[in-house]
């Protein structure tokens, strides 16, 4: 009996069956492989940075955090298609994947976080979570992407026109390589004849930056709003964009089949290989244990309650503060 193969993601969102990048572009990958899957849905930890991951049976699971990423544990470790096996040694794959990873791939976090002010990001990550949490969450992300950029009150501006002025730059060059063909890396003009008519069947074959610029795009064009500096520039280039809405198509039309239910929580230790816990019979709970968890519930509501509370006291000290220095400037100007 052949394994399944469960390729759990975050949750579908902006008419994509996962918003998150990073699960797309595996979920892309596995179908340019075209290999069978089914599709989970990891609801409860939305912001570790294991998902996405796959999982083979009852024995094997690969975290996006282990091997260099998903897409290389599904080519190496899992043993699955490898569609960059006659690609990667071509003169411009070093070159791309490195705008791909680094230009493109920060400039779609700073905007995600920063400069859509978050709302797009929160929807993908954190809108499952109870209010006061995804907001602090949120807010701590934006922070580590600020931080990461080394952007400050001071040169936020000109961090902002750096990451897009190299966004733009990237576009512009993929759309070159793209150019009418299908794929990024179909029908090189620099290999020999005899070798594209023997290799025509891969040539002519998506790779796995197919699938990274794919779920790009993507995300781009589907979950950034209209006014989204990032978004305007991608949609300069249309062979780009006609490219993203052609993936599209075909994978409503390829999609596997998917599970509405939360995956398991994932706390399981990280190795390549390890068995599943196996489920404990349930035994009726004690009469203790019941007010146990009942004042757990109402601590847990409790300290709800002062994140919103601590949350509002120093909103409006802040404004309060921002009026006394208003008055007070407006004292020293008399």
């Amino acid at each position: 009996m052949a394994e399944v193969y469960t390729l759990v993601v975050r949750k579908p969102c902006f008419d994509l069956p996962t918003g998150c990048p990073q699960c797309l572009s595996a979920f892309i990958y596995l179908n340019f492989a075209k290999i069978p899957f089914q599709l989970d849905f990891h609801l409860n930890h939305p912001h570790s940075d294991k998902i996405p991951y796959i999982e083979i049976g009852d024995d094997y699971v690969a975290y996006d955090n282990e091997n260099g990423g998903i897409i290389e544990c599904l080519k190496k470790d899992v043993g699955v298609v490898d569609l960059d096996s006659e690609v990667s040694s071509l003169p411009d794959w070093v070159s791309i994947k490195a705008i791909l990873t680094t230009w493109l791939h920060d400039a779609l976090v700073y905007e995600l976080w920063i400069g859509s002010e978050g709302s797009s990001a929160y929807s993908i990550y954190y809108s499952d979570l109870p209010w006061p949490i995804g907001k602090i969450l949120s807010s701590k992300k934006a922070r580590w992407v600020k931080s990461k950029h080394g952007i400050t009150d001071d040169n936020a501006v000109v961090k902002q026109e750096e990451i897009y002025a190299r966004a733009s730059y990237a576009y512009d060059a993929l759309s070159k390589l793209l150019g009418e063909k299908n794929y990024l890396f179909e029908n090189r003009a620099n290999i020999d004849f005899d070798i594209l008519v023997m290799y025509s069947h891969t040539l002519c074959s998506p790779s796995s930056l197919d699938a990274i610029f794919l779920a790009h795009g993507l995300v781009v064009l589907q979950a950034l709003p209209e006014s989204s500096t990032l978004r305007i520039k991608f949609s300069e280039h249309d062979n780009l964009v006609r490219y993203v809405q052609k993936c599209k198509t075909e994978l409503k039309e390829a999609g596997p089949q998917s599970h509405t239910n939360a995956s398991p929580s994932g706390s399981r230790s990280q190795s390549t290989k390890r068995p599943k816990a196996k489920s404990v019979p349930k035994r009726e709970k004690s009469e203790a244990e019941k007010t146990f968890k009942r004042r757990g519930s109402y601590f847990v509501a409790a300290q709800l309650v002062a994140v919103v509370v601590y949350l509002t006291l120093m909103l409006t000290f802040d404004g309060t503060e921002v009026e006394i220095e208003n008055d007070v400037d407006g004292d020293l100007d008399l």
